[in-house]
């Protein structure tokens, strides 16, 4: 065999997000940009806040000596300690830059914490509906991923989770925001969680770790704000990047951080340190480490992404569309008109509309719409929608 049987298999079953994507690329260059309704991609539309572009500029115009060299593989110091400066403000916890590792991106977050946890054969859970690369991250590290369901809400099901523990259970990932729902678990279901895991840790002599993988935690909606997981749940791990905040997935830039509750933290912090080297990341890029130390309490304009959402919210569910309301993040995760949600998808396609099939994130029988989009394309989008609720008698 020329690759190897794991890739392989992964490549069969890789991210339809990506395929969508691609075929929207195709599409425009035939119709062009205006014409093709491409919803397929949690790709930014928003440009990143003044105060980067300014940061930019000034280390530009006058370089730090230095400042494209390595430096500790955890990142560097004054950094870690702005980020543990507001985590500790948001959990009252004494989080200091000790607990924080610059990473490359929440994916390089993501693969640190699970390679310094897992041994082969561990399990960790993820929420259905989730987001697809999680199966991927746990099979790099030799674990084997567990799915549980949500609840009709897609809010945490403590009982389901409850079920699906063992004594190979090592961790657990949430999304809060949800990609590909919206929803933000509330500080009760992360204080029930916590009991679970706290008596399921003691049974089997090991902790069991809640990962918390939070890039659109500063995208919520109506006055909504997302509870810290170091306030309500001792073994956690938050992951995350400023890909969406910032506006920044192109410059792979995020971080770890450990609760200080954790006994033997500091070992714990050592052994994801060590992950950042040996999985190849080495450390996170230097020159976008220097910048969000000074943006850790900027954000891009969420009210433009809350006017996006009622936009589209409102109007497709006015067609007939059945779907939770999203408090956060920039996706929608309508039920699927058609049974077959690929049934949908393609009668979509059809007209240059692209969604992404729930099957992607282990949820058939819905499609993911990302309305990180110009408004424009979202209003030319909705006769589109529209047409498709007639054909399929919605209403």
């Amino acid at each position: 065999m020329t690759i190897a049987r794991g890739i392989q298999e992964q490549m069969g079953g890789s991210s339809l997000i990506r395929k969508m994507f691609e075929e929207g690329t195709r599409l425009k260059k035939i119709y062009g940009e205006d014409n093709v309704y491409d919803f397929s991609i949690g790709n930014p539309d928003l440009e990143p806040p003044q105060a980067f572009l300014e940061g930019l500029r000034d280390l530009a115009m006058q370089p730090i000596p230095g400042m494209h060299r390595y430096m500790s593989n955890a990142g560097y110091m004054e950094t870690r300690s702005a980020i543990a400066e507001v985590l500790a403000e948001k959990s009252g916890q004494p989080v200091t830059g000790e607990h924080v590792i610059m990473t490359v991106g929440a994916s390089g977050a993501l693969n640190c914490s699970l390679k310094a946890i897992l041994d082969p054969g561990d399990e960790v859970i993820i929420l259905a509906p989730f987001f697809v690369e999680y199966k991927f991250y746990i099979a790099n590290h030799g674990g084997v991923h567990r799915v549980v369901d949500t609840q009709e809400d897609f809010q945490i099901d403590i009982a389901a989770i409850e079920q699906a523990l063992t004594s190979k259970t090592r961790a657990i990932i949430i999304n809060t925001p949800n990609n590909p729902t919206g929803v933000i678990y509330p500080s009760s279901s992360l204080e029930a969680l916590n009991s679970l895991l706290e008596a399921a840790s003691q049974k089997y002599g090991r902790p069991i770790y809640v990962i918390s993988d939070e890039p659109y935690a500063k995208i919520a909606y109506d006055g909504m704000e997302v509870p810290s997981v170091f306030k309500y749940i001792r073994y956690s791990i938050l992951v995350t990047s400023h890909s969406k905040d910032l506006a920044l997935p192109g410059e792979r830039i995020g971080y770890l951080a450990a609760n200080p509750d954790i006994p033997q933290v500091d070992l714990l912090m050592g052994a994801m340190t060590l992950a950042n080297r040996v999985l190849g990341y080495v450390n996170a890029p230097a020159l976008m480490q220097r910048l969000v130390a000074k943006l850790q309490r900027e954000s891009i304009d969420i009210a433009e992404y809350q006017d996006k959402r009622d936009l589209f919210y409102n109007s497709l569910t006015q067609m007939g569309y059945k779907m939770v309301k999203p408090q956060g993040a920039f996706y929608l995760f309508p039920q699927s008109p058609t049974a077959d949600e690929m049934e949908f998808i393609e009668m979509a396609q059809q007209k240059n509309l692209l969604v992404v099939p729930g099957v992607s994130f282990g949820k058939p029988g819905y499609f993911r719409v990302s309305y990180c989009v110009s408004r424009k394309i979202i209003e030319n989008s909705l006769p589109v929608f529209q047409q498709l609720a007639e054909e399929l008698n919605l209403k």
